[in-house]
């Protein structure tokens, strides 16, 4: 154990003076490195009268106030966190980090799961503000919503209203990985949300139906936030082959309907390079050939919603769920944030050992049960050794 975590001081040490220097290079450099703020891309935010850059920093990989300080010096404002990321760490990081800023110069929004009492659901959210250490939250989502009935079901839409109804949240919405086109169309239809978080990248097989569904909310007054914008970021496990940062994000800010998007940026070296969209999100010739080479790449996981692969399961594990997880692990490096998922998800270390044989078939010709096998281990692993 100590030796593990003398490494990971190690390792933290070092990218620390990497960031250093990167935080030098942008302090000499304000022309070429920095972007002026008057020339951002700024979008509105449905009905909301919010204004974002067409950038904002997703915190569930963040814990670096290096990063937050930087990216608010080049005109990004918003900052999206949850009630689980980094087992609260996340929350506290930001809060710590912005509690001397001016509290109208950036928008935080944070999301809680829907819980079986309003009491419980608001416990949750005052947690998640004693970290921030904040009185309320711009955005408040109800994290992980995958099905249109519990977007229309009045106890899910009483909670988020109840917590705007005590200034607690000036904003509600809600987050949703799986099953987005209809999704978002129950949302349209509920006429209750202000803001969506959607999943969609360049990779996503149902891009087409959720932008058709993004462009109705929208036309609704709907703001929509994008996520998982970069697929996984990776395309192997053994991290040769990059995801195109810059040109996903372009990919997805070409459409004018969504207003941000958040992706995670761990280091200042990621700040540098995704902070180009702030001035320019027009795809390039070369850009849009990296992303259809990468769109033909077989990839990380699957963000398919054919679903066949939990029809096909004996045991109906939550296979989607856990292919999500294995992105967070292999993509994001972010092996605890898998964990906290799999954790959720009720999930032991290989759940399919005792299967005679895999019956899933998976549309993208995955091993799907090679990659639970793998990512489930994560379940006997202690945190400290995934921190």
């Amino acid at each position: 154990m100590k030796g593990l975590n003398r490494r990971n001081f190690l390792r933290t040490s070092a990218a620390g003076v990497a960031g250093i220097a990167l935080t030098n290079n942008m302090n000499a450099s304000n022309t070429a490195k920095e972007p002026n703020q008057t020339s951002i891309i700024t979008r509105k935010l449905g009905n909301t009268g919010i204004e974002l850059p067409v950038l904002s920093i997703g915190c569930g990989e963040v814990d670096s106030p290096a990063v937050i300080k930087a990216a608010l010096k080049v005109g990004i404002t918003h900052f999206d966190t949850a009630y689980r990321y980094q087992q609260g760490n996340s929350e506290k990081m930001l809060g710590k980090t912005l509690k001397d800023v001016d509290r109208d110069s950036f928008i935080i929004s944070t999301k809680v799961v829907r819980q079986d009492t309003d009491e419980k659901f608001l416990e949750m959210l005052d947690e998640s503000l004693a970290r921030l250490q904040m009185d309320y939250v711009d955005i408040l989502y109800m994290h992980g919503m995958s099905k249109a009935e519990a977007i229309k079901n009045p106890a899910n839409i009483a909670q988020l209203q109840k917590a705007k109804d005590l200034g607690k949240a000036k904003h509600i919405g809600f987050s949703t990985h799986k099953n987005e086109p209809e999704v978002i169309e129950a949302a349209i239809e509920a006429g209750a949300y202000e803001v969506i978080l959607t999943a969609i990248n360049f990779k996503h097989d149902d891009a087409d139906a959720i932008k058709k569904q993004i462009a109705l909310a929208s036309k609704k007054g709907i703001g929509i936030v994008a996520m998982k914008v970069m697929a996984g970021g990776y395309l192997d496990k053994e991290k040769t082959k990059t995801v195109n940062h810059a040109a996903a994000l372009k990919w997805i800010l070409e459409d004018e309907h969504i207003c941000t998007t958040i992706p995670s940026m761990v280091n200042l070296e990621q700040l540098q390079i995704n902070m180009a969209v702030l001035k320019d999100v027009q795809l390039s010739s070369d850009e849009k050939n990296d992303l259809a080479l990468a769109k033909n790449e077989q990839g990380l996981f699957c963000n398919d919603t054919c679903n066949t692969c939990v029809t096909d399961c004996t045991k109906n594990l939550p296979v989607p769920e856990l292919m999500r997880a294995y992105m967070y692990s292999y993509g994001y490096r972010n092996p605890l944030q898998a964990k906290e998922l799999i954790t959720t998800l009720n999930i032991e270390n290989n759940p399919c050992d005792d299967c005679g044989s895999c019956t899933v078939s998976c549309t993208k010709s995955f091993d799907v049960a090679a990659k639970i096998k793998d990512i489930s281990r994560l379940t006997i692993i202690p945190n400290d050794f995934l921190a």
